[in-house]
C-alpha cells in the first residue's frame, strides 16, 4: 500500500509517492517554471529546415519549438514521407501539442498528433483507433476493453480512443462519463482555434496535483495527504467530478511539523541531489548526468561479505539493482542510461542481476527499454525523458567551477599569473609595478612556497611585484593591475 504526499506553496507543488515509508517518486512543479507537456498551441512555422527535415514553429515561448517531419500525423506511419518543405511553409498556421519540454538549450519538441488524456482514456480525435494499454495483461480482457468501448463510442465518432490501465475495472458508466468528458474538451479546444491568432494556447494541461489525482493514485493508494486547505477543497471538487474513486482518499494535513519534514521526504531530496547514493550493505552506487547520457557505477565499498568474493559482488548487485530503479524514479532521470555493475563471471548470477532490475523497474511508470549486458559488462537501457530531471529543476551549475565538478589548485593559479605578469611586463615596459589581486589561498602560497619564484620574476623583469587579498574571489579569479 501507498500514501502520497502533497505540499503546495503559492511558488511550487512538491508530491512523494510512498511505499511503506519509503519515498519512491518525487515530482516539482514551481508556478513560475511550470512544464508545457501536453499544451496543444496554435503555433505559426517560423522557420523550415530542409537540410533536417524539420521546422520550427512559434507557439509564443521563449524559443521557438521543434517539429520533425515524423511527427506529422498524416506521414507518422511512412518509411519514406514527403519532403518537409512540401508540408509546411513559413507563415503557416499549424495546431501542434508538445511532447516534451524545453530541456537545456533545445526547445520543445511537437506533434500534429493531438492527445487528450482522462481519466479512464486516452482521446485521439485524428485518428480512427482503439487500443488498449500494453500493461493490462490477458487477450481475454483487452479483447473486452476493446468491445465494450466499440460499443460506447458515439457513431458520429471520426477518432479514436487508447483505454489505459486504470480503466481494467471500470464501468460502463465511467468509461461513457470519460468519453463525453474528452469530446466536450476537444470541440472546446476546436472552437477556440477558430477564433485565436498564432501563436496562442488553445489548451493547458492539467497541474501537477490534479494529475497526481489522474495519473498516479490507485486502487492501491491508502490516502493522498495535501497539506493545503484552499487547495484541499480544490482537489476535492476536481476528484468528486473526474475521479471519484480517489477523492474519498483525499485528506487534509494539519499537523505542526511540516508534511514533507515529518515524513522526512526533504532529506531524501537533499540525497536525490548527490552522486553518491549509499547501499544498506556497505557498497554504493555513484550517479553522473552528463549532457548525453547518465551513468551508474556500482561499487561494494564497505561490504567484504561473508562466503567468497563471487558471492559478495552477486550480493551487491543484487541491492544495486533495487536502489539504481529508485533512483531514476526519484531523479527523474531519462534518456541513455548505461549502468556498471560489478563484474561477475558467474552466467547465472548475470542472468538473475538483469531479472531483478527488470522486476524492479516494472513500477515505473515511463516507458522503459532494458539491453542485456554488452561486451563490455555494462548494462544499456533508456528511458522516455519528457520533463527536467530533479537535479536540472532544483540546481544550476556552479559559479566557481562551472559544472566541472573540479577547480583548479592554487598552485596552478599561482603559476598562470607568474606568466602573465611576465607576458605583460614584456607588453607594458613602462608600468612601474604589478599588482596581484587573488584568493587568499592563493596569496598565501605566494608568500609561503612560491615566495622565492616571485622573487626570481621580479628580480627579472625589474619591477615590483605586490599582492592584494580579494575576499570576494574565488580560488580560480585573480586580477593584475598595472600601477
Amino acid at each position: 500500500m501507498d500514501d502520497i504526499l502533497i505540499n503546495i506553496t503559492p511558488q511550487e507543488t512538491r508530491v512523494a509517492v510512498m511505499l511503506a515509508g519509503v519515498v519512491q517518486e518525487l515530482h516539482v512543479e514551481r508556478t513560475a517554471s511550470r512544464g508545457i507537456v501536453s499544451n496543444i498551441y496554435l503555433g505559426k512555422v517560423a522557420r523550415v529546415l530542409p537540410g533536417m527535415q524539420s521546422a520550427f514553429v512559434d507557439i509564443g515561448l521563449e524559443r521557438a519549438a521543434f517539429l520533425h517531419v515524423a511527427d506529422i500525423l498524416e506521414h507518422r506511419q511512412q518509411e519514406r514521407p514527403p519532403p518537409i518543405e512540401r508540408l509546411v511553409r513559413e507563415g503557416d498556421s499549424i495546431m501542434v501539442q508538445v511532447v516534451k519540454d524545453p530541456i537545456g538549450t533545445k526547445g520543445a519538441r511537437l506533434s500534429t498528433q493531438v492527445s487528450l488524456a482522462g481519466r479512464m482514456l486516452v482521446y485521439l480525435p485524428q485518428e480512427p483507433h482503439i487500443g488498449v494499454s500494453q500493461r493490462i495483461e490477458g487477450e481475454t480482457e483487452r479483447a473486452a476493453l476493446r468491445e465494450t468501448l466499440t460499443r460506447l463510442v458515439p457513431a458520429d465518432e471520426t477518432g479514436g480512443y487508447i483505454v489505459r490501465t486504470s480503466a481494467e475495472d471500470a464501468s460502463e458508466e465511467e468509461l461513457a462519463a470519460d468519453i463525453a468528458y474528452l469530446r466536450l474538451r476537444w470541440s472546446q479546444i476546436r472552437e477556440v482555434a477558430g477564433r485565436q491568432p498564432a501563436p496562442s494556447l488553445l489548451y493547458e494541461d492539467l497541474s501537477l496535483a490534479q494529475r497526481v489525482l489522474r495519473d498516479i493514485a490507485t486502487d492501491e493508494t491508502t490516502s493522498v495527504l495535501v497539506d493545503s486547505r484552499e487547495n484541499f477543497l480544490a482537489l476535492q471538487a476536481f476528484g468528486r467530478q473526474y475521479v471519484p474513486k480517489v477523492a474519498d482518499k483525499l485528506e487534509h494535513y494539519q499537523g505542526e511539523r511540516p508534511l514533507f519534514d515529518l515524513y522526512q521526504v526533504d532529506d531524501e531530496i537533499e540525497r536525490a541531489l548527490g552522486r553518491r547514493v549509499e547501499l544498506k550493505s556497505g557498497g554504493y552506487l555513484i550517479i553522473d548526468q552528463t549532457e548525453a547520457m547518465t551513468t551508474v557505477d556500482v561499487n561494494t565499498g564497505a561490504y567484504v561479505g561473508t562466503r567468497n568474493f563471487d558471492d559478495t559482488v552477486f550480493k551487491t548487485n543484487l541491492e544495486a539493482a533495487q536502489a539504481i530503479a529508485r533512483q531514476l524514479r526519484l531523479r527523474n532521470l531519462g534518456g541513455i542510461i548505461v549502468v556498471d555493475f560489478i563484474d561477475m563471471g558467474n552466467d547465472e548470477h548475470r542472468e538473475a542481476v538483469l531479472a531483478e532490475f527488470r522486476k524492479a523497474l516494472a513500477r515505473d511508470r515511463t516507458r522503459i527499454t532494458v539491453n542485456g549486458f554488452t561486451q563490455l559488462g555494462l548494462v544499456e537501457m533508456t528511458r522516455k525523458r519528457t520533463r527536467e530531471s530533479l537535479a536540472h529543476i532544483l540546481c544550476e551549475p556552479c559559479p566557481t567551477c562551472q559544472g566541472r565538478g573540479e577547480i583548479k589548485t592554487a598552485r596552478t593559479v599561482c603559476y598562470a599569473i607568474l606568466r602573465e605578469i611576465l607576458r605583460e611586463a614584456r607588453q607594458f615596459a613602462e608600468t612601474k609595478e604589478f599588482r596581484i589581486l587573488a584568493s587568499q589561498t592563493v596569496v598565501d602560497l605566494f608568500l609561503e612556497e612560491e615566495s622565492q619564484a616571485l622573487a626570481m620574476l621580479s628580480d627579472f623583469i625589474g619591477k615590483p611585484v605586490s599582492m592584494q587579498v580579494e575576499s570576494v574571489y574565488s580560488q580560480e579569479q585573480y586580477d593584475i593591475v598595472l600601477v
